[in-house]
């Protein structure tokens, strides 16, 4: 399988973390899974149909999706033939470019997007990368990114952080932080930031070596002992501790 991540131009840096391209499996079908971030994206199918969101939907040749956040893994099947590209936007950062619905309505989902807001697939194959800056500069709605105060918040402190902390440090109330959170990124603020410190966890435990111990990094990362940690790596991954 190949796998190619670029980042956007220097302008779209605030609201998009890359554009990926993937390319299909040699050895044939293989499930993937994907790991919830507190991200939604934009996806383009370039290649044959690729079942998705745990074999519950086919996303079709030329067709653009819009992906919502999602608060549990989720598994694709890569084919020899699958193609797709797309856009990992940073987190509230989906209000910037389109009006749609309370990202809410979108969380652990895959819904097809009406054709004046899709990607152009003669103009990918075309352009590649360098189509999608243009894609995207030209449907910027708003250079202010919602919650982008309170998500420096919980990233500067990798999820160890209290709503009420970050209602009280944002000037603002928890009621409206659940309202916010729920509009712009479509998880409630306290699943976001476990989200963000079970991330900075699983890169950790990939980084490790045998001077540090599992229950350290739990520790470390906030959980309460190994036990905890080892729920939330299950809960977000599907996969014990051990087999990662």
């Amino acid at each position: 399988m190949e796998y190619l991540k670029i980042k956007p131009c220097k302008e779209l840096e605030p609201y998009i973390h890359f554009f990926w391209e993937l390319k299909g499996n040699p050895n044939g079908a293989q499930w993937e899974r994907v790991y919830p971030d507190g991200c939604s994206g934009i996806i383009i199918n370039l290649g044959n149909s690729c079942l998705t969101d745990n074999g519950s939907l086919y996303l079709e040749f030329g067709k653009t999706y819009a992906v919502g956040a999602m608060n549990s893994y989720k598994d694709s099947l890569i084919d020899t033939d699958t193609h797709l590209a797309g856009a990992c936007l940073k987190p509230a950062a989906f209000a910037n470019f389109y009006s749609y619905d309370p990202q809410n309505t979108l969380i652990n989902d895959t819904v097809e997007f009406e054709k004046s807001n899709s990607f152009s697939i003669d103009k990918i194959f075309k352009k590649s990368f360098s189509y999608f800056d243009c894609f995207f500069l030209e449907r910027i709605k708003s250079r202010n990114i919602p919650l982008q105060s309170v998500i420096r918040d919980i990233d500067l402190t990798n999820g160890q952080i209290s709503i009420y902390e970050l209602a009280q440090k944002n000037c603002t109330t928890v009621r409206q932080l659940e309202r916010n959170f729920k509009k712009y990124i479509g998880l409630s603020p306290k699943k976001y930031t476990n989200i963000i410190r079970f991330q900075n966890a699983l890169n950790a435990i990939e980084k490790t070596n045998q001077d540090r111990s599992l229950s350290d990094i739990a520790f470390e990362c906030g959980y309460y002992d190994l036990s905890h940690l080892s729920n939330e790596i299950k809960r977000n991954t599907g996969l014990s501790l051990s087999s990662l």
